[in-house]
């Protein structure tokens, strides 16, 4: 058989705005670990990974032909409690993207209060170039690799980019077979069949509008149809914040996709816009407003802007000439670093991605506790308990701003930080 190897991809450093990825989020870490007087000790442990893996995970194509893809895992912080976060097969991933994303997954699950530490994975692949089959061969195979950091007090990973509920299975299965009983608690983001939890697919765009809403009355700003908002990205995040927001009765006035965007000012029919893509995979060519691109979105007269899809779409080129009083970030690190002074001085409130897309990682721990416990929720119990801990991490992190006059983003990584740091304090130096 021909074997095929899929290198190693270099490191990027044009990624999120020309920064290395782990050093454009370090950035904003040292800002407020200053702030926090974080001993030096404590400051070289929280600025280095605890563990990073790269694993070969060859694959037989369908074609006969064997390619090895290069598949990766970092635990970012262990100390609060197993290692969570998603995995995602994309031709973009490094182990320095990997390694952000685990450090911001240590971040997001401290300034929510969840008993978890940080952790990413993911494959260097082209997803679509791939039949389902050797998408499952491949998916079980990286998990065959980083098996010994897997488990539902180690390592509980979830759903990413270009990943889903069926891969979180096949993981689930794998990793049964090894051990030799059903572990369901081992992942998240499952079939709701197979112990996934009800409300995990809303939960990240529910968290959007719920903290988007506090941040409204923190402004004084109304919940009404005169408060108008733009959503960049229609996918699971963007369309659900958009379909919420909706009904919270604000008025949606643009949305788009890869393909570009709708403005209507009058405000769109969300519900259509929904079914429209569900039919037609795109908004190119929705009827119910006038084109504009992804660009001229962010830019808009607005009140609310949701930057949902890519990352670095707001930098130092464009965030002086946004208009919106308030910024959800529902995509990881949409605002570049170079960016965030620039919205600071201009007045703007950014709710920051680490504590206003946690939806998901929250609901993610009501499946692991639901799966641990042999008990499942319904959809009611799951949302109302997801609306209490998004509110009391908006207020914890409104409160810290408010006492350092410092914007959302650094009370957020200060809350965060502290969090982790004081149990590295209490659980002391293992020599």
């Amino acid at each position: 058989m021909a074997v095929v190897n899929v290198p190693i991809r270099p490191e990027r450093d044009t990624h999120l705005g020309g920064e290395n990825p782990f050093e454009s989020m370090m950035a904003r870490f040292d800002i407020a670990a200053q702030k926090l007087n974080l001993e030096p000790g404590l400051y070289g442990v929280l600025r280095h990974p605890e563990k990073q893996i790269i694993v070969a995970c060859p694959v037989l194509r369908d074609s006969g032909q064997v390619e090895v893809f290069t598949g990766y895992r970092v635990l970012y912080n262990t100390a609060r409690g197993p290692a969570k976060g998603g995995i995602r097969y994309d031709m973009g991933v490094t182990l320095d993207e990997v390694k952000a994303l685990a450090a911001w997954m240590t971040w997001k699950c401290a300034v929510v209060n969840l008993p978890f530490g940080g952790a990413k994975g993911g494959i260097l692949c082209d997803p679509s170039t791939m039949s389902m089959i050797e998408l499952e061969r491949l998916t079980r195979r990286y998990t065959s690799g980083i098996i010994d950091t897997l488990g539902p007090d180690s390592d509980v990973p979830a759903p990413d980019v270009n990943t889903n509920e069926r891969m979180m299975a096949w993981i689930m299965d794998t990793y049964s077979m090894h051990k030799r009983h059903t572990v369901t608690a081992v992942v998240t983001g499952k079939p709701v069949a197979m112990g996934g939890s009800l409300g995990r697919r809303e939960a990240t765009g529910r968290g959007c509008m719920i903290v988007t809403r506090q941040a409204l009355r923190q402004l004084n700003l109304p919940i009404d149809k005169s408060t108008r908002v733009a959503v960049q990205g229609f996918g699971n995040v963007g369309s659900i914040s958009a379909k919420l927001m909706s009904d919270l009765g604000l008025r949606i006035v643009a949305v788009s996709d890869k393909d570009g965007g709708v403005y209507a000012k009058n405000g769109l029919d969300v519900d259509a816009a929904i079914a429209y893509v569900a039919k037609n995979k795109t908004l190119k060519g929705f009827p119910g407003g006038d084109r504009i691109t992804n660009s001229e979105l962010l830019t808009l007269d607005c009140d609310v802007l949701v930057p949902a899809a890519l990352e670095n779409v707001i930098t130092d080129e464009n965030a002086g000439d946004i208009k919106a009083k308030v910024i959800c970030e529902g995509a990881n690190g949409p605002t570049s670093a170079t960016a965030d002074q620039i919205l600071q001085d201009k007045g703007i409130l950014v709710i920051p991605d680490i504590l206003a897309n946690a939806g998901g990682v929250t609901v993610s721990y009501f499946e692991w506790v639901q799966d641990r416990g042999g008990y499942f929720w319904d959809e009611e119990t799951v949302n109302t308990r997801l609306e209490r801990i998004m509110v009391e991490s908006f207020a914890e992190v409104a409160g810290m701003a408010a006492r350092h006059g410092v914007s959302m983003r650094i009370a957020a990584y200060m809350v965060a930080i502290d969090r982790v740091a004081q149990v590295h304090r209490l659980r002391g130096m293992y020599a």
